[in-house]
């Protein structure tokens, strides 16, 4: 078990490194006049056919669409809010917000997740949400709100609120949408497959987004198609296959999957040194710095005091 929550956390880690890529290109994209609806739709697009290269060559898409035949409305709901109303209210923001808003914002999702667990674990309301973790997450909200202190002095109220409300709604749905699927698929399917399966199951949305985005005269430019195949390929394929892997690893243990999600921190990281390379931003003021410090060890409390607990269990 201990072996398995590390793994998992470095997984973790890693996988927030790559989904890191997909706020500083929405940004960009958004900056360059890409519309939001193409950010998110084209993306899932990309992401069809390398999943589909990925589970054809291990031989595993004939499993995954029986899994999917048993339960087909589960896989559509679930996948149209784990995947459709997760990342479509992202790229909203991105388009009236900087990504740093974005990304810190997006960290609510780290206690969303604890919240959500009792819904989806009714018959054990007690264990599933942990107040040692919820405390660590906290710490790590603390140092996000401390990041954003003086930023938010340099945007509008407009701009705060479109580029925070909808990445509250983000960030329940993905937590939400990801354990409902882990609890569908029982097992049944890997990281990969059930990346697949969650994409094809999400696609009438998307679909149905690009309906709209053609009606309403809005088309993706050449810079923006081109982007998205990057945002798909780190961020909907590598990013959310590792993130799988490390929920998969601890899904039968809520503290542990508490502290992988809580991973998804390092993204405002990832994501600060991505605007001061790519959007060429300001440097770090002492707000951030002090922020920074608090994700830092809010994330290694998380892990640290998790794996003593687990140690001890063992």
């Amino acid at each position: 078990m201990k072996s398995n929550k590390s793994l998992a956390i470095v997984l973790g880690v890693l996988s927030a490194l790559f989904f890191a890529v997909t706020f500083v290109l929405n940004r960009l994209i958004s900056v360059g006049g890409g519309h939001w609806i193409w950010s998110s739709s084209l993306r899932f697009f990309w992401m069809i056919p390398l999943l589909l290269v990925l589970v054809c060559f291990n031989k595993n898409l004939k499993p995954l669409l029986k899994v999917m035949r048993e339960k087909p409305w589960q896989w559509l709901i679930w996948s149209t809010i784990g995947f459709g109303v997760f990342y479509a209210p992202l790229t909203f923001a991105a388009a009236y917000g900087p990504s740093w808003l974005v990304a810190s914002t997006w960290q609510i999702t780290i206690v969303a997740g604890m919240l959500v667990a009792p819904i989806i674990n009714k018959k054990s309301f007690k264990k599933s949400i942990s107040l040692q973790a919820l405390t660590f997450s906290l710490i790590i909200l603390l140092g996000i709100l401390i990041m954003q202190i003086s930023q938010a002095q340099s945007i509008s109220t407009n701009e705060l609120l479109l580029g925070t409300i909808p990445v509250l709604i983000a960030a329940f749905a993905y937590p939400l949408g990801n354990r409902k699927m882990m609890q569908v698929t029982n097992g049944k399917l890997n990281a990969i497959q059930r990346t697949l399966g969650m994409t094809l199951g999400s696609l009438p949305f998307w679909i149905l987004l690009s309906i709209i985005g053609i009606n309403i005269n809005e088309l993706p430019t050449e810079t923006q198609v081109y982007q998205t195949s990057i945002v798909a390929i780190c961020s909907g394929v590598i990013a959310t296959v590792l993130f799988f892997m490390a929920t998969d690893k601890v899904q039968k243990n809520e503290k542990a999957l508490a502290s992988v999600e809580a991973t998804q921190s390092a993204e405002v990281l990832f994501a600060l040194v991505g605007e001061i390379l790519v959007l060429k931003i300001h440097l770090p003021d002492i707000y951030s710095i002090i922020g920074i410090i608090l994700v830092i060890v809010g994330m290694m409390l998380h892990s640290f005091k998790k794996e003593k607990s687990v140690k001890n269990s063992a």
